[in-house]
């Protein structure tokens, strides 16, 4: 069984269905070909993709993308490329870039490995984020969980040499089980340190979600490291 193959199995997302409002939809259909991302076999080229020549900061499972939009705008001198399969999200995402006319925002509406392994050039990335992934809690379920060792071998050739990844949960043993596996994963460095969690940085947005998890008196782990070995 081949890598690509194995890499397969593991799916990025759980699908959702749910209802898709107005604002969405114009979102989904609508300004599809301003910011949407249509796929084939090729690798995408990041120079035509956007209209400037920034560094590319790829995220996965941007949610309602709330985070994404305050990033996007917040960093004009940043280009961001989001891979989500919630098309609620997708759309609301998508109509709210094209109220705030960015130009540094584009949008993958399919599965992120398939992506990563079918779309995205070798050493192509300079920042990759996931934030608040599914934790698969039940044990008998952590083998769902996408962060593996084998996609940490997939992100390795995607990112810049010194290129930066940062995941953030808030399930303690989810952040645990993604420290121990970058920490052995030779290509990644632990940018605070061995076996430290970094501080939220200022440019990673404290979502609706968090905030209230904070109240509750619930914990966050940031994780970033760097790769030190590149594409």
């Amino acid at each position: 069984m081949t890598e690509v193959k194995y890499l397969r199995k593991i799916q990025s997302f759980v699908r959702r269905s749910g209802r898709i409002s107005k604002a969405q939809s114009i979102g989904l259909n609508e300004l599809w070909h301003d910011y949407g991302v249509d796929l084939n076999e090729k690798k995408l080229d990041f120079n035509k993709l956007f209209l400037s020549k920034n560094n590319v900061t790829l995220e996965v499972g941007f949610g309602n993308g709330d985070s994404l939009l305050e990033m996007a705008i917040d960093q004009p001198n940043q280009n961001f490329l989001g891979i989500e399969v919630y098309e609620a999200g997708v759309g609301r995402l998508i109509n709210e870039a094209n109220k705030n006319k960015l130009s540094n925002l584009k949008i993958i509406k399919d599965d992120a490995v398939e992506v990563l392994t079918n779309n995205i050039l070798d050493n192509s990335i300079s920042h990759f984020q996931l934030f608040f992934p599914d934790p698969w809690h039940k044990k008998k379920h952590h083998k769902r969980r996408i962060v593996q060792i084998s996609f940490l071998d997939l992100l390795s050739k995607k990112l810049k040499k010194d290129g930066v990844v940062h995941i953030a949960t808030d399930w303690e043993n989810y952040a645990e089980h993604i420290m121990e596996l970058l920490e052995s994963h030779s290509h990644f460095k632990n940018c605070a340190g061995d076996h430290m969690y970094s501080l939220r940085p200022k440019n990673r947005p404290l979502t609706k979600f968090e905030n209230r998890g904070q109240k509750l008196g619930h914990g966050v782990w940031d994780i970033i490291f760097t790769n030190i070995k590149g594409g």
